[in-house]
């Protein structure tokens, strides 16, 4: 990469000359660079947070004239991945010609729908209520950023103060007010009482920069940001250590990591009281310096200030009272103690509510905690799915950097209750919430999956992340594992080798899952193997395989996940991937379809004893899946061939005559059979068997 100048030690410096140059003067081109390349970088601003804009000079469709044009991140975006789809187009005159009806502050929301009425480019994004704030400063490029740095400032005590003398008048300073209409106002008189200034600082919220051109407002932001991050660098532990110093010690990383994964499903469960949510474990080292400072019990309760952060985190943390190395052996001697914990919780966020609530507020929400924080530990987060509940976990580590900073500088200044609950209670808020897509069938969900780097396994994999659940993928085949893994965004899955005779990958299976996702609702036991030999030719050591792998692993994989389970309290599936052959006496099959039926009866027998804990245990049969699966790569198709007088490749077709439907069953199929029993439509029913073989007549269970 050829940079035009060198990297800033506190922000990533990624814009290209040669990249920006194959632009050329396409100004929105260039706008959604600039975008991306800052949102690359946290600290810059967090997935969702800032807004971006640039104007230009376009050919009016009805009238033919030049009119000029803000293009400018629209409602729900995100400038890391910003593209033209996300941008809002809207004519600049009509945008401000809206103050001439603007009836004043306590009818901002209504302003919201009129942007509509000034939209230039049909595909628009919905306008956000971040739009006049664009409008009404005069400039081609435009960044609105939640840096860190510029917030730690924006919320301390002495903000407005240290502002100016930190960047001797250059930027001004408007005082906190709830983005809208009547903030946009503020930020043009802002800029013609101080002609020449190159940024507005937001107190408690964030930063306004601009440039005549995109790489101009670029340099711009990062120099502005750059300066706020030195002047604090300056100050870390200057007046006092960094919040107050070290009051506990962390244990060591792989400690932080056994006890976060065995407190982790009792968390969720109990963050879960209201919906299910999914987790996120966190134990950087910023999460530590503050977990296990001094300052944590003065800072924590205070809550975050931009509206960003605690629009994701809740207004505050829950802080576990308990130490770091407590005994977790007996979990459910525990759970009388936390569950305490969060019934304060909900009851203080009940109070917040009731206090703070307006005549129209929408009714209270999820009062769980979505931040839990465990001194010497780390931090989990809790969220409708794992993308929300990661970045819920980003944006309170920009909550952590602005409380370290205004610390250092001055005294950290959370917003007033009331301001707080007014943006998270904003009716355009719960309009937005309410426009969000109807969830997915398996989403909030987390699924363990055996053998599933591959055929039927990789087949059930896909389907349920298409289906919105987070999958662990796992196998003994490491090579195949991460080759499987490629097929799955960041959030959707994470890869663990698992071998179903091993107690310690099973473990640790379990162990990645929990830290990863919060826990597992579901199980698919899918590993397996063939051997098609007669009695007489098959030894004591294909037996023990067969059943050790079938039969064994599929108890030692379920005794465990139902520890988990019954840990979260909140009920889930086993799905045991069993065969046709369980059903039906065919020969040469003695080793296999002995441990298939044992498969079958063990789930049964799981069903009856898991009914209470609400866990169904369900059975679905495949028959003769071929595609992708090892099993038929090896010795098993050249004995079933011969068992059957036929040849390999004569196999699919012999197998699809002799169903009732004459169909070669795929494994889509099969995944598709699973997600039956998962998708919730047969929530009340275990203890049961699906048979997908395209029907025969042999295997009908009743």
């Amino acid at each position: 990469m050829k940079n035009t100048q060198e990297t800033f030690n506190h922000v990533s410096y990624l814009w290209d000359d040669e990249n920006a140059a194959a632009l050329g003067n396409d100004e929105v081109a260039l706008l959604i660079y600039r975008s991306n390349i800052l949102g690359a970088d946290l600290r810059i601003t967090n997935y969702g947070g800032g807004n971006t804009s640039c104007k230009t000079i376009e050919k009016d469709p009805l009238t033919g004239k030049e009119v000029e044009v803000m293009w400018v991140k629209g409602s729900g975006g995100d400038i890391g991945t910003l593209t033209k789809a996300g941008l809002a187009g809207l004519y600049v005159d009509k945008l401000r010609a809206l103050e001439g009806i603007y009836r004043g502050i306590e009818h901002e929301d209504e302003m919201v729908g009129l942007f509509n009425h000034c939209i230039y480019d049909l595909d628009s994004k919905a306008p956000s209520i971040d739009t006049p704030l664009h409008a009404f400063l005069p400039f081609k490029h435009i960044d609105h950023l939640h840096p860190d740095a510029a917030i730690a400032i924006a919320a301390s005590k002495d903000g407005e103060k240290i502002t100016q003398e930190l960047f001797e008048g250059q930027i001004a300073w408007v005082p906190w007010q709830r983005p809208g209409f009547d903030l946009g106002l503020q930020l043009r008189d802002a800029l013609e009482a101080n002609p020449g200034i190159r940024g507005i600082m937001l107190g408690g919220h964030g930063l306004f920069t601009w440039g005549d051109t995109a790489y101009e407002c670029y340099i711009n932001s990062l120099e502005v940001i750059e300066k706020a991050s030195a002047y604090l660098e300056a100050n870390y532990g200057k007046k006092r250590p960094v919040f107050g110093g070290e009051k506990i010690k962390a244990l060591e990383p792989d400690q932080r990591k056994d006890q976060a994964a065995k407190i982790a499903p009792l968390l969720r469960g109990l963050a879960s009281s209201y919906n299910r949510m999914v987790g996120t474990f966190n134990d950087s080292e910023t999460v530590l310096q503050f977990i296990n400072s001094h300052d944590l019990e003065k800072l924590a309760p205070l809550g975050t200030s931009c509206p960003d952060h605690f629009l994701r985190t809740k207004i505050a943390p829950l802080v576990l009272d308990l130490t770091a190395d407590q005994d977790l052996s007996d979990l459910a001697a525990l759970k009388g103690h936390i569950e305490k914990l969060f019934a304060q919780y909900r009851e203080g966020y009940k109070g917040y509510y009731e206090k703070h609530k307006r005549s129209n507020s929408p009714a209270i929400r999820d009062p769980n905690p979505v931040i839990i924080l465990w001194p010497g530990v780390g931090m989990f987060s809790y969220a409708k799915d794992k993308q929300t509940s990661r970045v819920a976990s980003e944006f309170y580590i920009n909550a952590i950097n602005v409380m370290r900073g205004a610390e250092a500088v001055s005294e950290y200044v959370s917003l007033p209750l009331q301001e707080a609950f007014d943006i998270e209670y904003w009716l355009l808020e719960e309009a937005k919430l309410q426009r969000m897509p109807k969830e997915k069938a398996l989403s909030r969900k987390v699924a363990l999956i055996t053998g599933s780097a591959g055929g039927i396994g990789k087949a059930i994999a896909d389907k349920f992340a298409a289906e919105g659940a987070c999958v662990v993928i796992s196998d003994i085949d490491e090579d195949r594992l991460t080759n499987a893994r490629k097929d799955f965004g960041k959030d959707a899955a994470i890869a663990v080798k698992l071998d179903v005779l091993d107690n310690d990958t099973i473990a640790q299976a379990y162990k990645e899952a929990c830290l990863a996702f919060g826990g597992v609702d579901i199980i698919v036991n899918c590993a397996g193997l063939a051997i098609s030999k007669s009695l007489a030719d098959t030894t004591e050591a294909d037996w023990d395989l067969l059943n050790d792998v079938l039969v064994k692993g599929q108890f030692k994989v379920s005794q465990a996940g139902v520890a988990v389970m019954r840990a979260q309290g909140l009920g889930g599936d086993i799905i045991n991937i069993a065969s046709k052959n369980a059903l039906v006496s065919g020969p040469n099959n003695v080793g296999y379809g002995t441990a298939k039926a044992a498969q079958i009866h063990m789930s049964r027998l799981l069903a009856a004893e898991l009914g209470p804990d609400k866990i169904r245990v369900n059975v679905v049969n495949p028959d003769a899946v071929i595609e992708g699966s090892k099993i038929w790569e090896g010795k098993w198709a050249e004995g079933r061939a011969k068992a059957y007088g036929v040849t390999v490749e004569e196999l699919p077709a012999y197998y699809a005559k002799r169903t009732l439907m004459n169909e070669i069953i795929s494994t889509k199929d099969l995944a598709n059979g699973v997600f039956a029993f998962v998708s919730g439509l047969l929530s009340k029913s275990t203890g049961n068997i699906l048979n997908v073989d395209g029907g025969v007549a042999a295997a009908f269970v009743r």
